[in-house]
């Protein structure tokens, strides 16, 4: 059992040990706290970037076979950084960056990096 002066530090949310190259890096981590006192830590919702704002490398046009993750490793050199392809297009689901072929894919820059519009 705490005393009470362990409480407020109890209540301040741990940072996201997320790595940089995670989507949720960012992401604050917000504190639920159920009737009970029992504390549950989460992550804030991310905000999607203006892809407008987005510093464009290049721009793919899709072909039969094509793939989120495969376009990442192509463009970003990792394929777990698909989610910035999808950010950079407005698409509800990953998907449908690639169910059409001749659909022309912007590859960008993520938010905040230099080189981007806002960076």
């Amino acid at each position: 059992m705490t005393n009470g002066s362990d409480a407020p530090l109890e209540a301040i949310p741990a940072p996201t040990s997320y790595p940089r190259s995670s989507r949720y890096h960012d992401t604050p981590v917000a504190l639920h706290v159920d009737p009970d006192g029992r504390q549950t830590p989460y992550l804030k919702r991310r905000l999607l970037p203006d892809p407008a704002r987005l510093g464009t490398l290049a721009e793919h046009t899709v072909s039969v076979g094509d793939r989120p993750d495969l376009l990442a490793h192509h463009y970003l050199g990792s394929a777990d950084q698909w989610w910035q392809i999808a950010d950079a297009n407005p698409v509800v689901d990953p998907r449908e960056l690639t169910a059409t072929p001749g659909r022309r894919l912007r590859i960008a820059l993520p938010a905040g990096v230099p080189g981007a519009v806002d960076g």
